[in-house]
């Protein structure tokens, strides 16, 4: 399943690479944010992903829902396979991290509408728990729709 999922991210990436840049309409309204144009997108993005941890954190359903894709996709290191738009939310109240630290951001563009963003967390739980620390290396594929960036897939892995 690992290299179906590498192939079908290779596969995208080479795809939205070989395409040159669109270049932005010229309606006159404010322009959605896009990778080609935006300077500080790198900054855009590491704001987007501490807004999510934060809902995670915070068990907040519906701020959550609203950075993802309907049809997202994550892969978490519990084990338990993929994930839907639906499932993540509802698991939610499941989370315990007590805190977190994100670090080591790196953007990959890959077209106008799309961004690969790989960073790493270090998740502390509560005293209580079996596990106090675990490190994770994430990566998040993001894309544009209606004007707006969502997180269409998540993939952690634990780093030892």
């Amino acid at each position: 399943m690992r290299s179906f999922v590498f192939v079908c991210i290779a596969g995208l990436a080479s795809v939205a690479l070989a395409q040159k840049p669109g270049l932005p309409s010229g309606n006159g309204d404010r322009q959605p944010e896009s990778v080609s144009a935006a300077p500080d997108l790198k900054d855009m993005f590491e704001s987007k992903i501490k807004a999510e941890w934060e809902a995670l954190k915070s068990k907040d359903k519906k701020a959550y829902a609203d950075m993802l894709a309907d049809d997202y996709q994550g892969v978490e290191v519990d084990g338990r396979g993929e994930r839907n738009k639906s499932q993540s939310v509802n698991e939610l109240a499941e989370q315990s991290a007590f805190n977190y630290t994100l670090w080591g951001y790196k953007l990959i563009p890959l077209g106008p509408d799309a961004a690969l963003v790989i960073y790493e967390s270090t998740l502390q739980f509560p005293p209580t728990a079996q596990v106090r620390y675990s490190r994770v290396y994430i990566s998040e594929l993001w894309v544009q729709r209606a004007g707006q960036w969502k997180e269409l897939h998540y993939q952690e892995t634990r780093v030892k």
